[in-house]
């Protein structure tokens, strides 16, 4: 595949980012991602067309809106440099196909998901309960997930982690796991399959816990210290597209 394909991907994933990034801060305050048109979060103003170029207008703008002169989120930028990288990642996984076109949407589905649960600790029902019915149907018609293997990662996905949100509360009295991450869980069975489960949870905890006992030891926090669990339920659902294969040859099929 020719250097200016990989090229015209990575501009219009970066374009995606940064629509990405409007629902992201838009979603979880219930407005609308489409209107009003973009504008500075401090000032009010609307962002001309080339000062909302991704990665290049905050570069040039140096991180500061052009009319009240407010910081601008680094997460911007990186939003649309991980929407962009991800375009290019899978454009070499899956090459020009339809696999490609659904698995860049489930990831930035993901992304989305992954930043609002690290600004708010929830993750939108708007997202995940007609999330969940359309990656089950995707996955069957598009992904060469079977049916079987849909609905059972989309039942065990769900009732894995409700059962553990269940006992952690019964044993503790307190809640853990929010519904979301139960219900983002199952939408991660339902598109990868039940096999994905395995390394995902894996993935997840493990990363999980290590980011939350650095935490704890730099913040001088306690056990009780929470950490949103959506990010790394997401970025353990997309590492599965690039390694869940050989995970499961080396540590399950060898066997």
């Amino acid at each position: 595949m020719t250097p200016w394909i990989y090229a015209l991907a990575a501009v219009f994933g970066a374009a995606i980012g940064s629509f990405l990034n409007v629902c992201i801060v838009r979603i979880p305050e219930g407005k609308s991602i489409i209107f009003p048109p973009s504008h500075c979060l401090q000032c009010g103003q609307p962002i001309r067309f080339y000062d909302n170029i991704p990665i290049v207008s905050y570069i040039f703008l140096k991180g500061k809106c052009r009319s009240c002169r407010q910081k601008i989120s680094l997460r911007y930028p990186l939003v649309e440099f991980l929407t962009a990288f991800m375009a290019v990642i899978l454009l070499w996984k899956f090459g020009v196909s339809v696999k490609y076109l659904f698995s860049f949407l489930f990831v930035c589905v993901l992304i989305v998901i992954a930043f609002i649960d690290l600004d708010h600790q929830i993750i939108p029902d708007i997202i995940t309960l007609p999330g969940i019915p359309i990656c089950f149907a995707v996955a069957v018609l598009f992904m060469d997930i079977t049916l079987f293997e849909a609905a059972l990662g989309l039942l065990i996905g769900g009732g894995s982690l409700y059962l553990v949100a269940f006992l952690y509360e019964l044993i503790t009295k307190r809640e853990g796991m929010g519904g979301g991450d139960i219900k983002l869980l199952a939408m991660l069975g339902a598109f990868w399959g039940w096999k994905s489960l395995l390394f995902i949870l894996l993935l997840s905890s493990f990363s999980g816990a290590f980011v939350g006992i650095c935490l704890m030891i730099l913040k001088g926090k306690n056990m009780k210290y929470a950490v949103p669990f959506g990010p790394f339920l997401s970025l353990a659902g997309v590492v599965y597209i690039f390694l869940g294969d050989a995970f499961m040859r080396f540590f399950i099929f060898r066997y």
